[in-house]
């Protein structure tokens, strides 16, 4: 029998098949294979006990996607959740998020959440840059359910999978699309307006046929690492129509005269604020490479 895995707690894995959710464990050969399941991965398995819905992961079928933090399988998509205010936007890490969306060739999603408390609307702003790239970007009040249906459209005939620093309103969003309370909510520490991590596993909730989310912990950390620092700028999507306007073959665009990238941030047709951070997590890259060897 085919399922999916839509959730994993140590070493228990729930699997849907049709409407059925059966409790698996593994076999051992795949310890012996250093393969290890994953929410997200299509499996075959063999009832064990039909009463209590015990099963048995017998294969697991090849991955379009994998993610190694947090560990996930083909997903189609990823919604980016970034809080207007409190906690600040964290581009920084949006950027980061992006690149590595392009590069696993994961469909992006930006949702710009808390929009009601950013009393400057400096979202605007940050809408503006992002959707002049190509991304769709959202603005949602997770509380007010502000875009909550235009966020439920995005997600259709979708795995997504949830991202986002602690305390930016992922399971908030998840509860409004549900209509409930399916995540526990965190609250925003007064102290240092910061979020606190309230989700400790994985697990795929289901919205429809074919349409799933999974609010995903670990992604506060995150780590591009598998990235090299010479092929970062390919994950710029903006980037790619000015690199025929470099001087030199091997252009890194950080150093470089006549680098038509930096001539683009010259010229306004990239923005600078979003070039210096790649500037910024291409030197991240470049250190950790350097310390390897």
């Amino acid at each position: 029998m085919q399922g999916l895995i839509i959730e994993n707690i140590s070493n228990l894995y729930q699997v849907k098949v049709e409407d059925t959710i059966y409790e698996t464990t593994a076999r051992g050969k795949f310890k012996k294979e250093e393969i290890t399941p994953v929410v997200g991965d299509l499996v075959e398995i063999t009832i064990t006990d039909d009463d209590k819905k015990k099963a048995v992961i017998e294969k697991i079928y090849e991955r379009k996607v994998y993610i190694k933090r947090p560990k996930l399988a083909n997903i189609t998509q990823i919604v980016f959740v970034v809080s207007s205010k409190d906690p600040k936007p964290d581009l920084l890490m949006l950027d980061k998020q992006l690149a590595f969306a392009e590069y696993v060739g994961v469909n992006a999603v930006i949702i710009l959440n808390k929009t009601d408390l950013d009393k400057q609307q400096e979202f605007e702003n940050i809408k503006q840059i992002y959707t002049k790239i190509g991304y769709k970007v959202i603005l949602t009040g997770a509380k007010q359910r502000k875009g909550i249906d235009e966020l439920k459209n995005v997600l259709k005939n979708n795995v997504n999978a949830f991202s986002g620093n602690s305390g930016v309103g992922k399971s908030t969003l998840i509860n409004g699309i549900f209509n409930g309370d399916v995540t526990q909510e965190g609250e925003i520490s007064k102290k240092n307006r910061r979020g606190k991590n309230t989700t400790t596993a994985i697990k795929l909730y289901e919205i429809d046929e074919n349409t799933y989310i999974a609010d995903t912990p670990g992604f506060s950390t995150f780590d591009i690492s598998e990235i090299e620092s010479k092929e970062l700028y390919h994950y710029f999507k903006e980037f790619g129509q000015f690199e025929e306007n470099c001087e030199f073959i091997g252009c890194t665009h950080i150093k470089e005269e006549n680098c038509g990238i930096k001539k683009a941030v010259e010229n306004g047709e990239i923005d600078k604020a979003r070039y210096d951070r790649f500037c910024r997590i291409y030197q991240e890259l470049k250190e950790k490479e350097e310390r390897k060897w």
